[in-house]
């Protein structure tokens, strides 16, 4: 048998624009002498539709995509996931499924039995899992067709979350697996899930034939790295990562391949240039602004958009006030004139006197404190927004997950815009991303990542007069929203301080009002300040 995967990149809701892509997929398929042609889980829809299920006419709407595929696809047969009714009450309304189509008919329709409710996942929200799943024969061969989450229960050692059924296992024996996914990248993952894929396809005997999303759909990416694995658990071949692929594998001669391994940064970096494109494209923009401040935040989310976008979309604005040095002045302008993009300089000065004056009467007898430095920030939260709607750009938001953690951000200054790129990279990782921007040639002047970082809203200021090193909060971070460890853990593993992480937790817990007004972010860790971490606002709880 041979067959195509094809890992395609879909919008949600885009009905017919995700029908060309599984056609024109079909069709080159078809033409490399595939037997069976796969497409990865909701591929109609695209992945993750959320509330648009509560539209009947989207579920009627995907279910006539799903007719007219189905007229096109002639002896190559096709797994295509779509959305598909639940006739029976009580029950939700729709199932997520698959279906088998061959010579202009469904031969075939399975619906997903684990659906997943932890992290960014909701899924039973939406969809009937369920009741069973047989296996099918499909040429001579006994074929077993699970989606995503069904495959990650068959073992325990993998499993996410604990399910009281292994769909995997309930199939019985088989010649081929066969699975279509949605699997959303986070740093670890394409590891992780190659790992568990090889294990199932050891434990069970079969062969697997693994078909994943790619792409960015809001916050998620989803890296692709579909693959194929012998009943030994080898790999016969695996699709790029982070791309559109169709990958053809003929499993009568294919021969087993060594693991492609990338380093983590390149795939950190890959994933964050995908999802700002995604983003970006798929919302209906062309171009983004941001600001560019001379520091390492700004420098690395202005390469990524460069690197997504083409230098010709992408604006830095530098906003200087009193305070702002001349180095960091002059290491935007050498940034920008580095990536050839579009520099603008426009001073705040005289706003900022401007606004001061209007509040003179108010403030008379005060002295000035941080309500002086976030007017600054929030004013240039207000030109870099008039540059958005003036020029039909997307702002792109610079802060990192270090500052966005401990509320070291201005709502409405530095928090505003449309797209907060790397809000889930903390501090330490985006020096790294700047060492990688530069591997091959100078992009982001040497002083950026030297000078101790600063947001310069006052003389002589830097971020450790009121942050730890960020060694030191990156390790708190990572542990206490990533690994849910307690302080009293975090001091344990890591001999910190007991008064100084505790004073981390806190703020982190105490800002969790400025991050439910953050735009979306990308998703490149375990846990992102996102849909995937649901912390009350207003609750008391104190960890002791």
């Amino acid at each position: 048998m041979k067959l195509a995967l094809a890992q395609l990149n879909t919008t949600v809701g885009d009905l017919t624009g995700n029908l060309a892509k599984i056609r024109d997929a079909y069709r080159r398929a078809v033409a490399a002498g595939a037997d069976l042609v796969l497409t990865p889980e909701l591929a109609i829809t695209g992945y993750p539709p959320r509330d648009l299920l509560v539209k009947r006419r989207f579920i009627a709407d995907n279910l006539h995509a799903l007719d007219e595929l189905t007229k096109t696809v002639g002896d190559t047969a096709l797994v295509v996931g779509y959305v598909d009714i639940n006739p029976h009450r009580p029950g939700r309304e729709c199932f997520n499924a698959a279906a088998l189509i061959e010579r202009g008919a469904i031969v075939a329709r399975r619906y997903k039995t684990l659906l997943p409710t932890y992290d960014v996942f909701d899924e039973d929200r939406y969809f009937q899992p369920a009741s069973s799943n047989e296996p099918l024969t499909w040429r001579g061969q006994r074929i077993g067709l699970t989606i995503c989450e069904d495959i990650w229960s068959a073992q325990e050692k993998w499993s996410l979350h604990r399910y009281p059924r292994d769909p995997v296992r309930e199939l019985g024996a088989l010649d081929c697996l066969l699975n279509i996914s949605a699997s959303p990248f986070h740093l670890g993952k394409e590891r992780l899930r190659r790992e568990m894929l090889q294990a199932v396809a050891r434990d069970y005997r079969f062969v697997l034939a693994y078909c994943n999303q790619v792409g960015g759909n809001d916050e998620l990416v989803f890296d692709g790295h579909s693959i194929v694995l012998d009943a030994s658990g080898r790999i016969l071949a695996e699709a790029s990562g982070f791309r559109e692929d169709l990958l053809v594998v003929d499993l009568a001669s294919a021969m087993p391949v060594p693991p492609r391994e990338v380093p983590e940064i390149e795939l950190l970096y890959d994933a964050l240039v995908l999802g700002l494109r995604d983003y970006v494209q798929k919302c209906g923009f062309r171009s983004v602004v941001l600001g560019l401040s001379g520091g390492i935040d700004s420098a690395v989310t202005a390469c990524l958009a460069v690197e997504a976008l083409g230098a010709a979309n992408v604006t830095g604005v530098s906003m200087p006030s009193q305070f702002s040095s001349k180095g960091s002045i002059e290491d935007a302008r050498q940034l920008a004139e580095n990536l050839g993009i579009r520099w603008l300089m426009v001073p705040i000065q005289d706003a900022f006197e401007s606004v001061k004056r209007a509040l003179a009467p108010v403030f008379a007898g005060l002295p000035e404190d941080i309500t002086e430095e976030n007017i600054q920030a929030r004013l240039r939260g207000i030109l870099l927004m008039a540059l958005s709607n003036k020029f039909g750009h997307l702002l792109l938001t610079t802060g990192n997950k270090s500052e966005l953690a401990v509320g070291y951000c201005t709502l409405y200054g530095d928090m505003a815009g449309g797209l907060a790129v790397i809000a889930d990279v903390p501090k330490t990782r985006v020096y790294e991303l700047a060492r990688y921007i530069n591997r091959h040639r100078t992009i982001i002047p040497p002083a950026c990542l030297t000078k101790p970082p600063s947001a310069e809203l006052r003389p002589n200021q830097t971020d450790q007069d009121t942050l730890p090193p960020y060694e030191v909060l990156d390790a708190i971070l990572t542990r206490y929203v990533e690994e849910t460890k307690s302080a009293a853990e975090i001091v344990g593993e890591t001999g910190f301080d007991e008064k100084l992480v505790r004073e981390i937790v806190r703020k982190i817990d105490l800002n969790e009002y400025k991050r439910k007004q953050a735009p979306p972010c990308l998703r490149v860790t375990t846990k992102a300040f996102g849909i995937g971490r649901r912390v009350p606002i207003a609750q008391r709880y104190v960890e002791r």
